[in-house]
């Protein structure tokens, strides 16, 4: 049973959300900003990304 105020993972449920590090190993990075698509959000990469795996950090 997780303690009063947590989650599971020992995340506070309540407060400033708090930075984490990431370490991750890849072959290119690109920083861009999300646009607003909709309802949602979307981001444009390269054609030659098509089919690769990707993965997403907000860092602001």
């Amino acid at each position: 049973m997780p303690e009063k105020g947590k989650t599971n993972s020992g995340i506070p449920l309540n407060g400033p959300p708090r930075k984490v590090k990431f370490e991750i190993y890849g072959e290119e990075m690109i920083e861009k900003k999300v646009k607003s698509s909709g309802n949602s959000g979307r981001v444009y990469l390269p054609p030659n990304w098509v089919g690769h795996h990707v993965k997403i950090v907000r860092v602001d």
